[in-house]
């Protein structure tokens, strides 16, 4: 198949895109948000082709699965989205230089946006909306497992486009195929950007073999470190939540780390874990302190991989730490640079934590679950970046901008 039409047609859409008024936008996204809705039961029957084709145990069933409340939840996220403000055309700099020439530096859009996606068929609604409204064109490829649940998506979002009368090539659903990744690595020219969204593989194999530019939005290896000073009925709560919320996501719990000054609260602080049925990789010194108490079909002796493992389930390591200063250490050392999180009652410990971890976003009290687009007030997220070039965390409307130089003279000429 020849994939280059798309992507000629999609760069072409950049310039109708632009020129569409900005309340034109937003009633589209309304009605989209409405028209989801109103199509709930026929996303769901693409869904459930899609589920019928993955084992249920696998930790990407539940990013996968759609049900009526999520997809409310994504139409939610449309509105959120109508609500912002687009930052397009937003006067960044403005300055008259002493030859009288008028410089502004201006926000516009990145041009065409390519996303690369595992089994996350929200991700085609939340992408399409931000990049609508910031004006991008989005070329989207998602993978074979949600194939049918992104296909229903995109059914419905043509339909609006194609109400309002507008190009519908401003959203793009590549085939589900392998040769369209490739052909989207390749797109240099046509796409502007490349944005990978799914497993630490997908995300390595997008950076190496891309020829056009890659934001990473990088798996989440998430510490929470639980200090000699720290709240025992806080971190209850705090630990359980950013374990067990949501476990498939990228902001979910994946090892606690404890001062050994704290061992003796161990059992408590994680009682609520073994109520959940969550599976413990301890360490040394935690095993011998929870043998006792925590569930023994629960509870394992830690190896050394599994400390660094993005879970995604309900799974967990435990280590117990010498001081801030080794769980400062371990954490340098397994990060994946997303989120990050201390409990404790001591501010010198907190700022301390809050300086040196080297992480997209950084917590003292608070559960990681709340590394989330919508949660952060930006609508939704095209993605959470790790890396620190451009963007970095949740990624909204101001994150899909770019800038450029508006010169204005009346016939200045340069000696």
């Amino acid at each position: 198949m020849n994939y280059t039409t798309y992507f000629e047609n999609a760069k072409k859409a950049t310039r109708d895109l632009i020129l569409l008024p900005k309340e034109q936008i937003n009633l589209v996204l309304s009605n989209l948000a409405l028209a989801l809705v109103e199509n709930i039961s026929t996303i769901l029957l693409g869904n459930e082709k899609d589920l019928a084709k993955m084992p249920s145990e696998d930790p990407k069933y539940d990013r996968l699965k759609l049900t009526a409340e999520r997809i409310n939840a994504i139409a939610a996220d449309i509105e959120n989205v109508v609500k912002l403000n687009s930052h397009l055309g937003e006067i960044l700099s403005d300055k008259s230089l002493e030859n009288e020439l008028q410089i502004q530096k201006i926000r516009v859009p990145l041009g065409v946006v390519g996303v690369i996606y595992e089994a996350r068929p929200n991700v085609t609604a939340d992408v399409f909306s931000l990049c609508f409204k910031t004006g991008n064109v989005a070329v989207l490829k998602g993978g074979s497992d949600a194939e049918f649940s992104n296909l229903a998506i995109a059914k419905v979002i043509h339909e609006v486009l194609h109400n309002h009368k507008i190009n519908p090539n401003v959203l793009t659903l590549l085939p589900a195929e392998r040769a369209a990744t490739e052909a989207l690595l390749n797109a240099r020219g046509f796409v502007d950007v490349l944005i990978p969204r799914g497993s630490q593989s997908l995300i390595n194999y997008v950076r190496e073999e891309s020829k056009i530019p890659v934001i990473e939005t990088g798996a989440g290896i998430v510490h929470t470190y639980f200090d000699e000073t720290g709240d025992l009925e806080k971190g209850k709560a705090i630990i359980f939540n950013a374990k067990t919320r949501r476990v498939s996501v990228c902001n979910s719990l994946d090892c606690v780390l404890i001062h050994q000054n704290r061992l003796e609260d161990l059992a408590e602080l994680f009682s609520p874990l073994a109520e959940g049925n969550v599976m413990l990789f301890a360490d040394e010194r935690s095993f011998e302190q929870l043998k006792s108490s925590y569930p023994a079909e629960l509870l394992n002796p830690a190896n050394p991989e599994h400390f660094g493992t993005e879970f995604l389930s309900l799974k967990m390591a435990v280590k117990v730490v010498d001081d801030l200063d080794a769980a400062l250490h371990h954490i340098a050392e397994y990060s994946s640079k997303h989120s990050e999180a201390i409990i404790s009652e001591d501010a010198d410990n907190i700022a301390k934590f809050l300086n040196q971890v080297d992480a997209a976003a950084v917590y003292a009290n608070a559960s990681t679950g709340f590394t989330d687009g919508a949660q952060f007030g930006l609508g939704a997220e095209i993605g959470i970046s790790t890396q620190k070039l451009h963007a970095r965390g949740p990624m909204g409307l101001e994150e899909l901008t770019s800038y450029k130089w508006v010169v204005r003279g009346n016939g200045q000429v340069r000696e």
